[in-house]
């Protein structure tokens, strides 16, 4: 357990999420069903679980056959109500994860953001005449019916290890698990042995209509800056200040263990708003290091850390994929639930 003394609070939040759960189980608080196929990617857990690189990846795939759209909260920015990125958003109007899609990916799939799911969605569906949308984090917003549930779980720390807020990291109890139709486990190693493939899957034990998925982390041959690019292989010529506001940097760290050990960590909270002070921290830790020097940091940290001048030319971004075992299976899995809503 990771913080047993709060165990107590741990039971009191079990019977409100508990009780709130089972008023929507048995129908008494409305959950809202749509036509349209809708796919919602959540967890369980607090923190990142690698939702958005396999929200990024349905996307991108779907929207080979279908006109797709995304619809997540908005988390961290600073309006409220409902909204579409275009080339006039910022991570300030529509939140870094929106922005970060709408950056790589243009206007590839919508991207729309809303704080209130239901009439978010409708109006994203109607407004863009959507065949498919994918729900961003809305395991536990059950007023929205989604019609298939992906639930991530992280190799390092998986949900069925965890324990309830404030207790662990969990935001209801392990049962939640049940109303998943697939559960991916994220973040695994590159050498993920069938021996634990298969303990993963006794730990989870899934139900007869779920399937398990085991997916990784890939990183770019190259890291980016606003006009320049730099392949992996030459990072280790440099001194790296490493600035991350994600909830788990570890895997980014393990990776940029293997090409380089002269890294200054700066590590911020998830979705970390940055203030003048802080990009003065970093700029006098900057200059602290050696002749040759960048500044790294993630793809959904990049949208918030260039808009600040000094920093716009200085600051490289290592895009992330997700690589998924057994790929072609679970592709096929999303297409027949997206083919068979119609």
């Amino acid at each position: 357990m990771k913080r047993w003394y709060l165990y107590p609070f741990s039971l009191a939040y079990n019977m409100v999420t508990g009780i709130r759960n089972s008023l929507y189980d048995m129908g008494v608080l409305k959950s809202t069903k749509f036509k349209t196929p809708i796919i919602n990617v959540g967890n369980l857990s607090v923190g990142g679980s690698g939702k958005s690189p396999m929200v990024m990846y349905l996307a991108t795939f779907l929207s080979k056959y279908y006109r797709t759209g995304v619809l997540s909260r908005g988390y961290g920015r600073l309006t409220k109500g409902y909204d579409v990125t275009n080339y006039d958003s910022n991570y300030k109007t529509v939140g870094d994860e929106a922005m970060q899609l709408f950056e790589r990916f243009k206007n590839r799939f919508v991207i729309a953001v809303s704080e209130e799911r239901v009439p978010g969605a409708k109006k994203v569906i109607e407004d863009m005449d959507l065949d498919v949308l994918i729900l961003d984090d809305a395991m536990q917003h059950r007023a929205i019916k989604a019609g298939f549930n992906i639930l991530m779980t992280d190799f390092n720390d998986p949900y069925f290890k965890d324990y309830l807020l404030p207790a662990g990291d969990l935001r209801e109890s392990r049962a939640g698990a049940k109303r998943a139709d697939l559960i991916m486990v994220s973040k695994c190693p590159d050498e993920l042995t069938e021996e634990t493939k298969q303990y993963y899957i006794s730990r989870i034990k899934p139900s007869l209509h779920q399937k398990v998925f085991f997916s990784s982390v890939g990183y770019d041959e190259n890291v980016y800056a606003k006009d320049k690019m730099l392949p992996d292989n030459n990072l280790n010529y440099y001194d790296i200040l490493l600035i991350t506001g994600i909830a788990n940097p570890k895997s980014l760290l393990d990776h940029l263990a293997k090409f380089s050990q002269k890294v200054k960590h700066l590590k911020f909270r998830d979705h970390h708003n940055f203030s003048d002070a802080d990009i003065k921290n970093i700029i006098a830790e900057y200059k602290k290091l050696g002749e040759y020097k960048l500044i790294l940091t993630t793809e959904k940290d990049y949208v918030r850390l260039k808009t600040f001048d000094y920093l716009r030319d200085l600051v490289y971004y290592w895009p992330i994929n997700v690589i998924i075992d057994r790929k072609e299976e679970f592709d096929q899995i999303i297409l027949n639930f997206a083919a068979k809503q119609r």
